[in-house]
């Protein structure tokens, strides 16, 4: 069964169930993201319960006003891609059915940030990170009868406080919660799997129940376990007697036959369905949805799923989404997800910030192994806009580190109780890149003294030897928060929350960090661009788990986990191209590392690592004139580069490359051909160019040098005996659009949405990818525009525009639908080009 079949299952299991299932799940908790109203010119009487906001603008959550402005050089940062920020407001309107002694909640996924928040005047409390989930108690102060409006001010004033783009508002979900005083508080079921086998496995439930009233309770604790169809195979029953007021601690044990294992190919997924029942009457209903497997991580051979050696084929993400911003719909992660995974992609870091719980579903029902990553900053804060230690005191640039001291202990606890029966999550990342904040750590290495980031810190070994940088780390570290204090504070509150995950971090400086103490607190040490280290490491420290968090989207970068056995595997820097991280780049607002661009397009990455990480034949060609290139000409005719061995220190960025066979006739042009067979055949009009093997080129790229010639060029691959083909056609002025969406209908719930994507064609129907035109968009039905892109990173047109020019020739655009049934019709057209219009059904 697929991941999406399997989810759709979850959805079925209420109905196959009695009806008071279903509407205990729907009192518990309810979609609390309709009708908010929005201000970003509200002033601070917009808390009060009657304050006028009549005028304010109506809209639906998820919600990031930064996206919906246009890109601004004078006014924005290139550290959080020229977009603006500023105070925002949000007032919720809601009633409440009557019900006696409801305790009733409200649950944010993530607002970012430095939020306040109150209800009918009242003030609730404050969060200042944007990246964590919390909640509030809103019982003692709502009105059990007519209006209670809950207001939010988001101060995101500060607009270059993040080395990335942050979003600004409540860009995740929110969820009201209504329990009985007798309930299972909110992240109060922890499921875990202490002994598994393929015979049986044993799942313990940890429940937390909450006694609100004001005497003991007899109550009953039920436990069901459902299978990924639905069917129940497994139960418990606790009578818990008279439980006393306030918190109370149960545990249960089901043993299970023949459990189906959550994996990355059949990620099967279980219900535990826990109910609190007093004299026959239900009280609660919690449905804890969660998967059965073993992992682990051994210093000599690497990492296990349920007992199976492998690698882990892992990317980077931040939360955000290009056009979207950081306010992504559930089917803009899928599409992404699905991207990535036909690339051979397994898992995903959250960098540097704990993922949202959409995401993390995802990431549960599609098979993919996640780090999920608390900080990028500790008590001290980094450059946001150079991307390294704190050079000058400006407030727009502050960040969560002036909060780190007051707050780190309350987010961390939060992220771990509320993502820890996820079972795609394997570790716990405690920091990323912390060292850069300590000067003791940058000084004691040795290396800023001679080297630099053009290319040598990442291919040098550590200057100082272990004795050397333990000698200056004691004669110059700080005395306040030092690392390792830190790093064990972490570690320790992380551990007594969840034992069974081990924790790991994104070091910088490694050959410091083992020598400061940083790394003893660490299960897994993490390298961030520190391949070189790999066997420094295990002959000096051979009993420590190390492996690549942030790596260079290179072949040398996996070739050097592949070749080790001892290295579990990597995360590339990054998946997606990313909004930010470009200071003072303007026009470009987007970092350029990606394997995908921002709209979903592969980037010469991907192809490389599809070649790398999927056994399924693999082919694809791309195009360079010879004087754009540093190659010459060899005695046989091939081309190779004047350092043959510079691929083996190629950093984020590799030589730009088309998708193209459109030249001048006899100009010289450099053909590459990226795959994984062992041999690969290239013509020109049905010409051989000749047969070329694989093992000829150690930088796994195949090369041809030819004069071009107008036609068809045409790469054979073989691999396995199997042949997979790939051609490029010369093409001619583009006179029609290719248009195309990946959905068939969308749902009328005011979140669905899809992606419309296009292609210029020529009169031939080849597709145009060396020229560039204005396309318009109209848009018919219950629909609208989140967002047009063309993956340029130059592009810094106003995302909510209804036109885009190309970008080799292709283009994209995301429409959400409404809560209106019908059909929505989206229309694109060019000037001299035939138009074209999709239909989607809206049910």
């Amino acid at each position: 069964m697929n991941a999406k079949n399997k989810r759709f299952t979850f959805v079925l299991i209420g109905l196959v169930l009695v009806k008071s299932t279903i509407l205990m799940a729907q009192v518990r908790e309810t979609d609390f993201n309709r009708n908010w109203k929005f201000s970003l010119k509200a002033d601070n009487h917009a808390s009060k319960a009657q304050f006028d906001d009549s005028t304010w603008r109506m809209l639906n959550l998820p919600h990031d006003w930064s996206v919906e402005f246009p890109f601004d050089s004078a006014h924005g940062e290139g550290c959080t891609g020229y977009l603006p920020g500023g105070i925002g407001w949000y007032r919720k309107h809601f009633s409440l059915q009557p019900h006696n002694q409801k305790q009733v909640f409200v649950l944010f996924d993530g607002v970012y940030n430095n939020s306040e928040y109150w209800i009918n005047g009242h003030k609730l409390g404050e969060r200042p990170y944007g990246y964590v989930p919390f909640y509030f108690d809103l019982t003692p102060y709502l009105n059990p009868t007519g209006d209670n409006v809950l207001a939010v001010r988001v101060d995101r004033s500060r607009t270059a406080d993040s080395r990335w783009y942050p979003g600004s508002g409540i860009y995740r979900k929110v969820t009201l919660i209504q329990v009985d005083p007798v309930h299972i508080p909110i992240w109060g079921v922890r499921v875990t799997t202490p002994r598994v086998s393929a015979a049986q496995a044993t799942v313990q439930l940890d429940i937390t129940m909450e006694n609100q009233t004001e005497a003991r309770k007899d109550v009953t604790i039920v436990t069901e376990i459902l299978n990924p169809q639905g069917d129940r195979v497994g139960a418990a029953t606790s009578s818990q007697g008279s439980i006393p007021i306030g918190k109370n601690q149960l545990v249960q044990q089901v043993e299970m036959e023949r459990p189906l294992l959550w994996n990355l190919d059949d990620p099967n997924l279980y219900q535990a369905v826990t109910r609190i029942v007093q004299d026959g009457r239900e009280l609660d209903r919690v449905q804890t949805v969660f998967g059965i497997r073993t992992f682990r991580f051994d210093p000599d051979s690497g990492f296990y799923l349920n007992g199976r050696n492998m690698k882990i084929k892992g990317v980077c993400l931040h939360h955000s989404a290009g056009a979207v911003g950081a306010a992504v719909p559930e089917a803009v992660w899928r599409r992404r997800l699905e991207i990535l995974k036909d690339m051979g992609c397994n898992a995903i870091r959250m960098a540097h910030n704990p993922g949202s719980e959409e995401l993390l579903q995802l990431c549960d029902e599609m098979g993919f192994l996640v780090q999920d990553e608390f900080f990028d900053e500790w008590f001290y804060p980094k450059d946001k806009r150079l991307n390294c230690w704190e050079q000058h005191d400006d407030y727009l640039s502050r960040g969560y580190a002036e909060h780190f001291g007051e707050w780190a202990q309350s987010d961390l606890t939060n992220t771990v109780l509320a993502h820890r029966n996820h079972p795609s999550i394997i570790q716990w990342s405690i920091g990323n890149e912390i060292e850069w904040t300590y000067p003791s750590n940058r000084f004691a290495t040795g290396f800023f003294d001679n080297m630099n980031w053009d290319g040598n810190y990442f291919w040098s070994p550590p200057p100082y030897s272990p004795e050397q940088i333990k000698a200056e780390y004691g004669r110059i570290a700080e005395k306040a928060h030092p690392v390792e204090e830190v790093a064990k504070t972490l570690a320790a509150w992380t551990r007594a929350l969840d034992s069974t995950r081990p924790v790991i971090a994104n070091c910088i400086l490694p050959s410091a960090s083992f020598q400061t103490g940083y790394a003893d607190a660490l299960d897994i040490v993490g390298f961030s661009y520190r391949r070189v280290m790999y066997d420094y490491a295990k002959k000096l420290y051979p009993d420590k788990i190390v492996m690549g968090t942030e790596n260079l989207p290179q072949w040398h970068e996996w070739k050097a986990v592949a070749e080790r056995p001892f290295v579990p595997g990597l995360f590339l820097w990054t998946g997606f191209d990313h909004m930010g991280e470009v200071h003072d780049s303007w026009p470009v607002k987007t970092s350029p590392v990606g394997l995908l661009d921002q709209i979903g397009f592969p980037n010469t990455g991907y192809h490389m690592f599809k070649s790398l990480w999927t056994d399924t034949p693999h082919i694809m060609i791309y195009t360079q004139l010879k004087d754009s290139m540093n190659y010459v000409s060899t005695p046989r005719g091939n081309q190779l580069n004047t350092t043959p061995e510079a691929w083996d220190e190629l950093t984020w960025y590799s030589p730009i490359r088309n998708e193209h066979w459109n030249y001048e006739p006899g100009q010289e042009v450099l053909v590459e051909v990226l795959s994984n067979c062992e041999q690969v055949e290239l013509f020109l009009n049905s010409t051989s160019l000749g047969l070329k093997k694989l093992a000829d080129f150690p930088d796994r790229k195949y090369q041809w040098f030819l004069p071009y010639q107008a036609g068809n060029l045409t790469a054979r691959g073989m691999k396995n005996g199997e042949a997979v083909y790939f051609s490029l056609t010369t093409a001619g002025e583009p006179v029609a659009l290719k248009v195309e969406t990946d959905r068939s209908f969308l749902h009328t719930n005011a979140n669905d949405v899809a992606h419309v994507a296009l292609q210029l064609l020529d009169a031939h129907g080849n597709p145009v990818s060396h020229t560039n035109r204005k396309i318009e968009f109209e848009l018919q039905g219950a629909v609208k525009n989140l967002g047009v892109d063309n993956g340029n990173r130059s592009n810094t047109q106003y995302y909510k525009a209804n036109s885009i020019t190309t970008y080799r020739g292709r283009a994209l655009m995301i429409i959400q639908a409404g809560e209106e049934v019908g059909t929505a019709c989206v229309r694109v057209n060019s000037h001299g080009m035939s138009g074209q219009e999709i239909r989607i059904p809206l049910y």
